[in-house]
């Protein structure tokens, strides 16, 4: 840092990235630095659509899931949605898992991943972040990677006092300043690691970071209060209804509906609640339904209280579309979470 307090791209990047080859985590999508193998696209891809919005502890089994099951591009391309799906139950974010197969099923056709950000933003569901982790992880393009942990990251460096989401302009220009040619994939896996491990949330562990005495925040005395956020609006309460319908050793599913919360996966049928309005409480049959009590569910924009309904005995089968399903094997069926609470209580 000069008198004027400007950070040489050069020093920050050589700090970051010899850091990097000391402690970077071994993860097992990553290749790490000095292993002469290039990574895999497809792993690549996988892992970062898995960790949007999703800490690494609960990435990992389903990685390992998915690659085991689909260990390339054309394997997920051709499986069928309803299954991966259904794999992916628990992780929550649906629309990642169908945004996944259509986005195989587009790099199939076109034979590989392309290798540029312009390209890969092209493909189904790849924004903007994605795009940019891939190109240079991936393919070593310098691209300019910023998740939230590269967030806080510049942020504290170059102690943008603007609060979040506004200062992201602000803070993607610094990182473009930082953000050098040579080694792009380690260069963002590096400000990644240092996020998650030394330049957390809360207590930054300043004596173990390689930029510490770069850094704007720390100079200043107190780094842990950067990046500033705007406060949190309170989450709407929602409510609705679910229905238990058993037969003969099965319960009835549905699927939902593409579109909307959840939207493509098997559910139990309820009453149409919805982000943005509680259900109607009607329903699928009219008949002697027993209240078997609520689950709590927390989604990104509202809490729901969702009440569950048993139909007691033998049922007949609703109208509609659905299927019977074994409650032996109710674990294979994919629910989201939600849901698995719901069945969870039917059955305790």
């Amino acid at each position: 840092m000069d008198a004027s307090g400007t950070i040489y791209d050069t020093t920050v990047a050589d700090a970051l990235l010899s850091w990097y080859r000391a402690h970077a985590r071994a993860l097992p999508w990553r290749i790490m630095p000095g292993e002469a193998v290039r990574p895999d696209p497809y792993r690549v891809w996988l892992s970062e659509v898995m960790l949007q919005q999703t800490t690494v502890a609960a990435v990992i089994p389903y990685f390992a899931k998915f690659t085991r099951r689909w260990p390339g591009v054309d394997a997920l391309a051709a499986a069928p949605e309803e299954e991966v799906m259904a794999a992916w139950a628990g992780l929550g974010y649906y629309s990642r898992a169908r945004n996944l197969v259509a986005c195989a099923r587009a790099v199939a056709a076109l034979g590989a991943f392309p290798d540029t950000e312009e390209g890969l933003r092209a493909l189904p569901g790849l924004g903007a972040y994605t795009a940019a982790a891939i190109a240079a992880i991936a393919f070593g393009r310098r691209a300019v990677v910023v998740d939230a942990n590269v967030e806080r990251v510049v942020a504290r460096l170059f102690a943008i006092e603007e609060p979040l989401p506004g200062a992201r302009k602000a803070i993607r220009e610094a990182a473009e300043r930082i953000t050098p040619a040579h080694h792009a994939g380690d260069f963002a896996q590096a400000m990644m690691d240092l996020g998650a491990t030394i330049c957390t949330p809360r207590d930054p562990r300043c004596l173990l970071c390689p930029v510490s005495m770069m850094c704007s925040a720390r100079l200043s005395g107190d780094p842990a209060r950067l990046p500033r956020k705007a406060p949190k609006r309170d989450k709407a309460e929602r409510t609705g209804t679910a229905f238990w319908i058993e037969r003969r050793g099965a319960v009835w599913l549905v699927t939902r509906p593409d579109s909307g919360m959840l939207g493509g996966m098997r559910a139990l049928p309820d009453d149409g609640w919805q982000a943005r309005a509680d259900g109607s409480g009607q329903p699928p049959l009219a008949g002697p339904w027993r209240d078997a009590g609520a689950v709590r569910h927390s989604f990104t924009h509202f809490h729901l209280t969702l009440r569950l309904q048993v139909w007691p005995g033998d049922a007949p089968e609703p109208e509609g579309r659905g299927e019977w399903w074994p409650l032996g094997r109710l674990e294979e069926a994919g629910l989201p979470t939600l849901f698995l609470k719901a069945a969870r209580l039917a059955t305790a």
